[in-house]
């Protein structure tokens, strides 16, 4: 029997058994940020042009994107301000996160991305990195977590 045949076979005896059903919607690929893209992708433009402003605009924004679980976490930068590119092709689910000295994972799905990172003082440049920031989406909205300095 050729591979036509048998898919055919196979869903013509689900359909007269009543296994089918349809679903809404275009499908997603789990651990891919698929429909949440434009979110993240929306996250770090506005930080990014919040830190184009200045350190008190951009120190706004972190405080509106902190993740409301974790509200108590925020991080002083001072008068320093932030340049987050993200890599968006590294973008994947972790399903098994925690925010350093916490038990409890943030509601939303967390996403964690490899980004570099521009820091600023008055416009100059003080440090480059490269490493990983997590973002979480909950409720249709990125929330984030304000970069701490190393401690």
């Amino acid at each position: 029997m050729s591979r036509a045949r048998l898919v055919a076979a196979v869903l013509t005896v689900l359909a007269a058994t009543g296994c089918t059903s349809t679903v809404a919607g275009s499908p997603v690929a789990l651990g891919s940020a698929g429909a949440d893209r434009d979110l993240l992708t929306g996250y770090f433009a506005e930080l990014n042009e919040a830190g184009r402003e200045g350190p008190t605009t951009q120190r706004d924004f972190l405080r509106r994107t902190q993740h409301p679980d974790f509200t108590d976490r925020l991080c002083e930068l001072g008068e320093l301000t932030l340049r987050i590119e993200p890599a968006m092709s590294t973008v994947r689910t972790d399903f098994e996160w925690t925010p350093e000295d916490s038990t409890k994972r943030p509601r939303g799905l967390v996403y964690v991305m490899g980004v570099s990172v521009s820091i600023r003082r008055d416009g100059a440049p003080v440090a480059e990195q490269i490493g990983s920031q997590r973002v979480v989406i909950l409720d249709g909205k990125a929330y984030g977590f304000t970069p701490c300095p190393t401690r």
